[in-house]
């Protein structure tokens, strides 16, 4: 009976890339595999030859002289009949290994299961941990450390994180010798088949132990610890510090996770943050802004005195050079701006002598029309620049 072609087996046109005839393969190896058709005979051939074809056409060389000559150019070579189940199961790693199935033998004969039952006994990493911290303008203006109780998973101090039961050891599995594979002969469709799979009795590590009661075998127990945080100068909102080896500790002698700080900034009752810059208001009598003045303001290390000058506009912004927040990379720092406002008494809270001393002043005033237009458009330019300001401070 003359044999079906290869590639109509694979369902692959005869330019097919090897991506594409192991896709096909792969597809069609999980359909008729006979583990998901149990005593389907007709599964089970045809499963023997799909793998026979990919066995051909996977190899650049047989391919050649097939495409050449067709079954005759490697009749005799390959069957599935004839073929190991090591050859077999080794197109499967090939293609079923770069999807995470791990070893496709082991995941079709129940190896599954003890692989997790294997890996439960080795140690593993800590995960990170992720905390907000709330700081002060003040603090990020200078630097600061703060100290952090954080509830995680700490080692065992039963059995100082191994997971061993105190007073025993680790014991070389008798029934893998410490290898942590056994060989197997399988009765299948393909004949008697000796294999290798994971050690049954140790999962696979190779030894026997028995676990720490108090902490399950994990070698962590859930704790707490007081961190110390470096805060640097110039850390903004959302500014991320990493604190090594101060997350989860790992499992089983495995090395702890780390700390992941984001950084968040406390509203403050006199300062607002424009990047590096800080901006107040200041707030002056009229008297004050017309004769000028000296007076004392916070700042976000203490304080300055800053000389008002005369004939200062409500609007006006004076600068502090230096007196904002240092750069995060270290160099350079931003100002602090005050915006002067003036404040203006209601009538009401005016007594009749100040009354009138106000409208003798404004008798006196030397302010004539024509130059108060400049003065109203002194005070638009000096808005402008303060909307400028606070607009800045919105988009960032």
């Amino acid at each position: 009976m003359a044999k079906k072609d290869y590639y109509e087996i694979l369902g692959v046109p005869r330019n097919a890339s090897q991506e594409e005839i192991k896709r096909a393969y792969r597809r069609l190896a999980m359909k008729y595999h006979p583990d998901r058709n149990p005593g389907n005979k007709e599964a089970e051939e045809k499963f023997k030859e799909i793998t026979e074809a990919y066995e051909v056409l996977s190899d650049p060389e047989k391919r050649a002289r097939y495409d050449r000559y067709g079954h005759a150019g490697v009749s005799g070579q390959t069957t599935a009949q004839h073929m190991n189940i090591e050859d077999i199961f080794r197109h499967f790693s090939e293609i079923f290994g770069d999807m995470d199935f791990g070893d496709p033998f082991e995941t079709f004969f129940g190896g599954t299961t003890r692989r997790r039952r294997r890996q439960r006994w080795h140690s593993r990493k800590g995960e990170d941990i992720r905390i907000k911290v709330s700081v002060s303008l003040e603090d990020i203006a200078t630097g600061t450390t703060k100290k952090v109780k954080i509830k995680k998973f700490v080692p065992c101090n039963v059995c100082y994180g191994t997971g061993l039961k105190p007073g025993t050891t680790q014991q070389t599995c008798p029934t893998c010798r410490g290898t942590g594979y056994v060989r197997q002969v399988k009765h299948t469709v393909f004949g008697v088949l000796q294999t290798t799979t994971t050690c049954p009795t140790c999962g696979g590590t190779g030894r026997i132990i028995e676990p720490c009661s108090a902490c399950g075998g994990e070698g962590r127990v859930k704790g707490e610890e007081i961190v110390t945080i470096e805060i640097p100068p110039g850390a903004r909102e959302g500014t991320a510090i990493e604190v090594q080896g101060k997350g989860h500790a790992g499992v089983r002698g495995g090395p702890p996770g780390n700390l992941i700080v984001e950084i968040v900034e406390e509203p403050h009752h006199i300062f607002i943050r424009d990047g590096n810059n800080v901006i107040m208001e200041l707030w002056l009598s009229y008297p004050e802004a017309v004769l000028g003045t000296t007076v004392e303001v916070p700042t976000l290390t203490g304080k300055a005195r800053v000389k008002i000058p005369p004939g200062t506009s409500s609007g006006e912004i004076l600068r502090l050079k230096n007196k904002g927040l240092p750069s995060l990379e270290g160099y350079g720092k931003g100002d602090q701006l005050i915006i002067v406002q003036i404040y203006v008494p209601s009538k009401d809270r005016l007594s009749s002598k100040t009354k009138k001393q106000i409208e003798q002043l404004a008798i006196q005033s030397e302010l004539k029309p024509s130059n108060r237009t400049g003065i109203i458009s002194n005070l638009f330019t000096k808005l402008k620049d303060l909307y400028s300001i606070l607009r800045h401070r919105k988009e960032g």
